[in-house]
């Protein structure tokens, strides 16, 4: 199931169209005119190395998070005892 660029050669609108198998031709969403140019698109490319990555990211983040948590916790704590 791509996703393919556009541009409408009447208005110039960009946009983007999943195209499945039953889809209809494309069609420029703001003036309705079906002469469209198609784009060149950039690609994503995801691999084992780039999602442990992201992964191991997250998991920092959530880990600063929850100490930051625990150590808000620790100060009500000890105020609340003061």
């Amino acid at each position: 199931m791509p996703i393919y660029e556009y541009a409408c050669r009447d208005c110039g609108h960009r946009f983007e169209y999943l195209t499945l198998a039953t889809s209809p031709r494309a069609e420029c969403p703001a003036c309705r005119n079906h002469d469209l140019e198609q784009l060149i698109s950039l690609s994503a490319v995801s691999s084992e190395a780039s999602r442990q990555t992201h992964l191991a990211r997250a998991h920092k983040k959530a880990a600063a998070v929850h100490n930051e948590k625990q150590h808000e916790d620790h100060k009500r704590l000890h105020q609340h005892y003061d």
